[in-house]
């Protein structure tokens, strides 16, 4: 491919030293919801012979076979054909969207890993991406090692796994799905994918949220046996939500501050030092989304700034390329120094080639993408908003239906801004999680700074005022104290493993 071809359709190629970068957006992120995302992690790290899309086929196939009154021998329910219906559209059925309620289709919360078979791709027609993988990028690349990583996954699995500790209902449920799967892949560990991450030693001296999605995705597993299948489901759909959009902000925001780094240099400015390139450029230093504040105009602003300097970057590599150096791949902090200093050993010859007019011409070809009205813009934004927001439903019987968003309407008119606003299932998690390592109550400033892990800015003195101390008081997840920080203290939301863990200690 030549800078040419890249300029007649930027979205479709990328340079290799791009494409192959630590700070690609890959897979590049669509419409999904917070039961797309569980349900494409079971398929990733469980059913390996089930791509994202045939489950759209295969839910189509096994609805038409739970209609059939006589069955194959050894295939069906344990129970009548009506009550097997019955449990499938209305227990386990996810309430449809708006736009979605003259459609049918499969739509269930995927409570057990069969669940993931018949439900939960993205799409329900053609390539649908692969959320589940996007799930496990985010895993490696925020474990301290590769072996931690694949140790997390493991137990990820395992977690996931319909055992002996589960709840009767789910084991049934799981057992009776079985029963319909006699031709399918069969539920068993899948070795974790082989893209690249950070170096380990990189990775101890920065911070990005994915560091802080791999700690809370072992404190949702520790809170298994404590919760129900389908409440422990909802904690891990929580943490999950977050974390994915939170990584996929920060990648953004990495290649705008490249790209401005890139630009600069070529404009005059020193190339900064290794240290500067991880404090400056990769490691998280700022909010991306405010609590009360609207959230979608924010991420539409880092989504047009990602493709700007995704346009940038790769006009840069591409020229570099051309006058005969050769450009690695952007897999560390080290990597991206050493390509900003080949930008500035050839500033000269660079800047004779007029490569800024390019790239205007180029983001101005592309204009309507940029500026997130279609393609792959739009899909960044839909991502974020549908992940993050509560679920929006046809029936006004189903409202209340998701408990763990992130995002909610500020009004309940159409037009109606998408504030930050954690749902009460999200603000269980996330205490629990904050107060993983705490033998005890601790300060509201340690939710605060547990969140801004996730580019979430909270105030502390706003708290006690605003939803969020409602929230927290109604759950019964502090205690008012005047020597506390912002005056609350937050209560360890499951006191049967604090009592173990504060019981090991004292032994």
């Amino acid at each position: 491919m030549t800078i040419e071809a890249f300029a007649e359709d930027p979205w479709k190629e990328s340079h290799t030293a791009y494409e192959d970068s630590v700070f690609n957006i890959r897979p590049a992120p669509e419409f999904a919801t917070a039961e797309v995302l569980v349900a494409s992690l079971y398929r990733n790290i469980g059913f390996a012979g089930r791509s994202e899309r045939e489950v759209p086929a295969a839910g189509r196939e096994f609805d038409k076979l739970t209609q059939r009154i006589k069955l194959p021998t050894g295939i069906g329910p344990r129970v009548s054909r009506e009550t097997w219906r019955t449990i499938l559209f209305t227990i386990l059925e996810s309430p449809k969207q708006p736009n979605q309620s003259s459609k049918r289709f499969l739509q269930l919360n995927p409570v057990v890993p069969d669940v993931a078979l018949y439900s939960g791709s993205a799409r329900l027609t053609g390539n649908s991406w692969n959320p589940g993988l996007l799930a496990q990028r985010m895993l490696r690349l925020g474990s301290s090692s590769d072996s931690a990583a694949s140790g997390l996954w493991n137990a990820l699995f395992h977690a996931l796994t319909v055992g002996e500790g589960d709840d009767v209902w789910a084991r049934w449920l799981q057992e009776e799905f079985e029963n319909w799967n006699k031709s399918g892949p069969k539920w068993q560990p899948t070795a974790m994918g082989t893209h690249a991450g950070l170096p380990q030693e990189e990775r101890a001296r920065l911070r990005f949220p994915a560091q802080q999605f791999v700690l809370d995705l072992e404190a949702i597993i520790e809170s298994k046996a404590i919760v129900t299948r389908r409440q422990w489901v909802s904690l891990l759909e929580a943490v999950m939500r977050l974390g994915s959009v939170a990584h996929v902000l920060w990648l953004c925001d990495v290649n705008d501050r490249l790209w401005r780094a890139a630009r600069g240099i070529l404009e005059g400015e020193r190339p900064p030092e290794q240290h500067e390139v991880e404090n400056r450029i990769v490691s998280i230093d700022r909010s991306y989304l405010a609590y009360g504040n609207p959230a979608v105009p924010i991420m539409r602003d880092y989504a047009s700034r990602y493709l700007v300097a995704r346009i940038g970057l790769n006009v840069f590599m591409w020229h570099l390329e051309s006058l005969g150096h050769e450009v690695g791949a952007l897999t560390s902090c080290s990597a991206i120094n050493r390509f900003l200093q080949q930008i500035a050993a050839n500033r000269e010859a660079l800047g004779q080639r007029d490569i800024l007019a390019q790239f205007a011409a180029i983001r101005d070809e592309q204009a309507r993408t940029v500026a997130c009205k279609k393609g792959i813009g739009s899909n960044l934004v839909e991502f974020g908003r549908h992940v993050l927001g509560q679920r929006q439903t046809a029936s006004e019987s189903s409202r209340g239906y998701d408990q763990g968003y992130l995002l909610r309407k500020k009004g309940d008119y159409a037009s109606a801004p998408w504030v930050v606003s954690l749902g009460p299932v999200a603000v269980l998690a996330l205490v629990h999680c904050c107060l993983r390592e705490a033998a005890g109550p601790r300060s509201v400033n340690r939710l605060c700074q547990h969140l801004g892990a996730y580019g979430l800015e909270v105030d502390r003195d706003d708290i006690a005022s605003s939803d969020l101390g409602r929230k927290l008081r109604m759950l019964g997840l502090v205690l008012d104290s005047p020597d506390a920080e912002g005056g609350m203290l937050l209560v360890p939301p499951f006191e049967l493993e604090r009592a173990d863990v504060e019981g090991e200690g004292d032994e």
